[in-house]
C-alpha cells in the first residue's frame, strides 16, 4: 500500500500541471481569493479597471472549467460566461446604467449556475475527493460573488438601496457590495454597508438563510463523509 501511494505523490510533484488539472476547484478558489485583493485597484483611475476586467474574464473561464464534469450541460455556463464577459467589456467602453444592469444580472446568473453545478458535483457520490474539499470553498466564493452582483443590480434599479457610514449619499462600490456579501454569507455581520429599502433587506435575508443552509447541508456533509472515511 505504501509503494503505489508514494509513486503517485512523486508523479504529482513531477507533473504540477497534471495536478492542477485534477483539482480545478482548488485553482478557482485561489484565483477568487486573489481577486479579493485585486478588486480594490478597480476603484483607481487608469489601468486598474482594465486589469480587473481581464482578471474577471479569467475567473469566468476557470469557473466554466471547474463545472465541465457536472451533470448539467456545459454550454449553458459557456453562454452565460461569454455573455457576462462581453457585457463587462461593453460597460467599460461605454458606461451606461442599462449596460451595467445587464452585466450585473448576467454575472449573477452565471455565478449562481456555477455554484449550483459545484453543489451537484459535491453531492454526486458518497466518497469525498480532495477536489471536492476545495469545491466547498470555491462554491462559497461563487455564491458570494453572485449575491454581490444582485446587490449591484438592486442599487441600479433603486438608487439608495444601500448606505454606509462613509459617504452615505453615494452609490456603493463593487468592493463594498462584495464585502457586504461575504459578511452576510459568513454570518459575521461586520459590514458597515446597510440595506435600507424593503427589497434590499429581503435579498439580504435570503442570503443569510442561504449561508446557514450551505453550512448545514453541504459543509457538514463533506466533513461527516471525510471523518467516516478515516474511520
Amino acid at each position: 500500500m505504501t509503494g503505489p501511494t508514494l509513486d503517485v505523490r512523486l508523479a504529482a510533484r513531477r507533473h504540477p500541471v497534471r495536478t492542477l488539472v485534477r483539482h480545478p476547484s482548488a485553482v478557482l478558489l485561489v484565483v477568487q481569493l486573489c481577486g479579493v485583493l485585486l478588486y480594490p485597484f478597480a476603484e483607481r483611475p487608469g489601468w486598474g479597471r482594465g486589469a480587473v476586467e481581464v482578471f474577471g474574464a479569467l475567473v469566468l473561464g476557470l469557473a466554466i472549467w471547474s463545472v465541465r464534469k457536472s451533470p448539467t450541460p456545459t454550454w449553458v455556463a459557456l453562454i452565460l460566461g461569454v455573455g457576462a464577459s462581453a457585457l463587462s467589456v461593453a460597460d467599460a467602453l461605454g458606461h451606461s446604467p442599462g449596460l451595467e444592469l445587464a452585466s450585473a444580472l448576467v454575472h449573477a446568473l452565471f455565478y449562481f449556475w456555477a455554484a449550483g453545478n459545484l453543489m451537484t458535483y459535491m453531492l454526486a457520490d458518497s466518497d469525498v475527493t480532495r477536489d471536492e474539499l476545495y469545491a466547498v470553498g470555491a462554491t462559497f466564493t461563487l455564491v458570494a460573488w453572485a449575491f454581490a452582483y444582485v446587490f449591484t443590480a438592486l442599487q441600479i434599479i433603486t438608487p439608495g438601496s444601500f448606505i454606509a457610514a462613509v459617504h452615505p449619499e453615494q452609490q456603493r462600490t463593487w468592493m463594498e457590495m462584495l464585502f457586504l456579501s461575504f459578511t452576510n454569507l459568513s454570518s459575521t455581520g461586520l459590514s458597515d454597508v446597510v440595506p435600507v429599502t424593503p427589497h434590499a433587506r429581503s435579498v439580504v435575508m435570503i442570503q443569510q438563510l442561504a449561508g446557514l443552509a450551505y453550512v448545514a447541508l453541504f459543509v457538514s456533509r463533506v466533513v461527516g463523509l471525510t471523518l467516516a472515511r478515516r474511520r
